[in-house]
């Protein structure tokens, strides 16, 4: 058996031996968070740069986010919330619900309602562009500020926000590559800034010949076969897109959206050289 003394010179050794431990665990922890806090300040002195360039495009950017976010956070809903006229406070019946149909008053901006609710259009990439136009100007006739200016203020202030909030939908509907971009963002996918990584080489090649083809053009007979080639590819492009949004196959309408974002830059490059050269 242990004598008394022994038993307390043992525990005294592990005592150490545990004190020394958590000593030298504590040092190994001061330096990693020494290390990854120098990281982090590499980081952000790096990314400081990028922060400031990217500040005025996340602030132009905010108004759609925000408008998308809350369309595809409500437009799946089972149930309407119903909506009381402002002025009379009758039930407002429609969504969207632009005037109170017992009174005739202009009602505020119905954020639950996506843009293709607004624009009376079905949820699908191929829309009809000419049934688009015709509600466009009847929605801007009806809501334009110029109808409102002996209105109440209130009257007024919505007359703004529901005439740019058509603007808005109209611009982002009439376009393929835009009405593409905000399907996805209906179903909280996005398309990631500057150029995709998985790009087809092959294609990043063909875009690269394009542009140099542009820059060294001298006259319009020069552009208008790149403005063809583009707008055959657009045409493609679109028919592919919208065969598979209607299959629900989202990704690969992800990976050719991004492609209709190439050579929508060219076609608007395109449209650019022909403007210098006219």
């Amino acid at each position: 058996m242990l004598s008394l003394n022994n038993l307390r010179i043992i525990c005294t050794s592990h005592g150490l031996q545990h004190s020394n431990q958590l000593l030298m665990n504590k040092a190994c922890l001061s330096k990693v968070s020494s290390y990854v806090t120098l990281n982090n300040c590499i980081t952000l002195n790096s990314n400081k740069g990028t922060k400031q360039r990217n500040s005025l495009r996340l602030l132009k950017e905010r108004e759609l986010k925000y408008t998308t976010i809350v369309s595809s956070q409500k437009l799946f809903c089972t149930t309407h919330v119903k909506q009381n006229c402002w002025n009379c406070s009758q039930p407002i019946e429609e969504t969207p619900a632009f005037f109170c149909l017992s009174c005739n008053v202009l009602q505020p901006p119905d954020e639950s309602a996506s843009f293709f609710q607004i624009m009376d259009c079905d949820q699908t990439f191929a829309i009809n562009t000419e049934k688009l136009q015709k509600r466009y100007l009847h929605l801007q006739r009806s809501l334009h500020p110029d109808n409102f200016s002996q209105k109440k203020e209130k009257e007024q202030e919505f007359s703004e926000h529901q005439s740019a909030l058509v603007n808005k939908a109209y611009r982002t509907l009439l376009k393929p590559l835009s009405r593409g971009l905000y399907m996805l963002e209906l179903q909280s996918m996005h398309l990631e800034e500057g150029t995709d990584p998985g790009a087809d080489p092959q294609l990043l090649l063909e875009l690269m010949e394009m542009n140099e083809a542009l820059q060294e053009a001298r006259s319009p007979e020069d552009v208008h076969p790149i403005g063809q080639s583009t707008k055959e590819r657009l045409k493609e492009l679109t028919e592919q897109i919208d065969a598979s949004m209607r299959k629900g196959e989202l990704q690969t309408a992800k990976e050719l959206l991004s492609q209709m974002k190439y050579f929508a830059n060219i076609e608007d490059k395109v449209k650019e050289k022909l403007s210098e050269l006219m």
